[in-house]
């Protein structure tokens, strides 16, 4: 897959003879070209099924017509596509033909990719949303962590008294931000800025006293200060500016999470809120993708992998799956009700202590897992017992089997 071409390799299931290797150019007539080419084998060898190594971005005017013309599509991953590419007899050269050779490949030995379809209007819109709205407050953080550098820089007794992160804050350093001005302006002119701009009275106050603190505190100009505070000026506007579009995109967010026919599931679980549901769905996409709890919580990282040769045989925390839908699920806040509930003792405050220490293992997620099998189920007797709020939660879900736990506690 490329902005300016794809490469299109076709191969028989059952003899692996290579019946079209083609460069194709990425605008519809040539895709249009290619997808007659496929009908036509389709009509000729059986059905047709079309694997892709990227979706979205260059690759979506293919998906679209590929889809319209009523062709199975599935994804094969690019880690997928370069592992198996290594793999073969002089792996280490790269090229789109050899890429296309690759991809056919997988196709032949496997049949359970990810299959493609149309998505609906809103999971479609939900996810543009989610991406723009994650770009944003990447962006938002590398500038006031700059903002902040470059106000220490000049000013930092106003640095150690503000919080850029709040809006009244960025309204006074838009337009005051260094000694001499805030000295200049005095209490009222100060005070009258802020009201004007929204700030609440109070806040505006206790802004107004700390800023003239600082102020009165250095009487000495840092070189390059006019400069600098040129840019701070400009820095707390566009943060400004994009802390309102941050608003925005969440009042969008709320109204397309209104109409997703799984938003009312996912946001019933506790600690789930608009933003997590947003990013979750937006990953994961409908229900329907995972049909067991133990499939989303491998796709997330969260079930811990079986290392097993010989005698050896341990689990140890995952290291691939979706961050996003690991962010999603354990990022999530605590019901209020747990905060609230006294803790209780493991044990009596008279019972005897025992003669050794137990150690509990470092390796497990914070958020327990679910496994598949039963030689995933560690078998240690000091493990809790209570499931935490997402194992639960998991367990809950229509279909989910309970999986007895082994009883052999030798198990390291």
């Amino acid at each position: 897959m490329g902005k300016d071409f794809h490469w299109a390799a076709v191969e028989l299931t059952d003899s692996g003879e290579l019946l079209l290797s083609k460069k194709i150019d990425n605008d519809p007539a040539s895709i249009n070209e290619l997808v007659g080419y496929l009908l036509t084998v389709q009509a000729d060898h059986g059905p047709v099924t079309v694997a892709i190594d990227l979706m979205g971005g260059v690759a979506s005017l293919l998906t679209t017509m590929l889809l319209e013309a009523g062709l199975r599509l599935v994804h094969v991953p690019g880690l997928v596509v370069n592992r198996a590419r290594r793999a073969t007899r002089g792996g280490e050269h790269k090229s789109d033909p050899r890429d296309a050779k690759v991809i056919a490949d997988q196709l032949r030995l496997r049949d359970d990719w990810r299959e493609l379809d149309f998505t609906d209007d809103t999971s479609l819109d939900l996810r543009l949303l989610v991406s723009r709205r994650r770009a944003l407050v990447v962006d938002q953080t590398r500038r006031l962590v700059r903002l902040r550098e470059m106000l220490a820089s000049i000013f930092p007794g106003l640095e150690r008294n503000l919080d850029v992160t709040n809006l009244g804050d960025l309204r006074l350093l838009a337009r005051h931000c260094t000694p001499d001005d805030i000295r200049r302006a005095g209490r009222r002119r100060l005070t009258e800025h802020l009201l004007r701009q929204g700030t609440r009275r109070p806040y505006a106050d206790k802004l107004v006293t700390a800023a003239l603190t600082a102020a009165q505190g250095q009487h000495v100009a840092v070189p390059g200060q006019t400069r600098i505070a040129e840019f701070v000026r400009e820095l707390a506007a566009e943060a400004i500016t994009v802390k309102q579009r941050l608003a925005e995109l969440d009042r969008e967010i709320a109204a397309d999470l209104n109409n997703h026919p799984d938003a009312a599931l996912i946001l019933s679980l506790p600690g789930m809120g608009a933003t997590l549901t947003a990013e979750f769905l937006a990953e994961a996409g409908t229900t329907a993708r995972f049909t067991t709890a133990d499939q989303l919580a491998s796709a997330a990282g969260l079930a811990p992998v079986l290392q097993q040769s010989g005698k050896v045989h341990y689990l140890r925390r995952a290291t691939a799956g979706s961050k996003t839908l690991n962010s999603s699920s354990t990022n999530r806040r605590s019901p209020p009700s747990a905060a609230t509930q006294p803790a209780k003792p493991s044990t009596p405050a008279n019972a005897p202590k025992a003669s050794g220490t137990t150690k509990h293992s470092s390796l497990w997620p914070a958020v327990a897992s679910t496994c598949c099998t039963h030689s995933c189920e560690p078998a240690s007797p000091t493990r809790p017992t209570t499931p935490l709020p997402l194992d639960k939660d998991i367990r809950q879900l229509p279909g989910r089997q309970a999986v007895a736990r082994p009883s052999n506690a030798g198990q390291s």
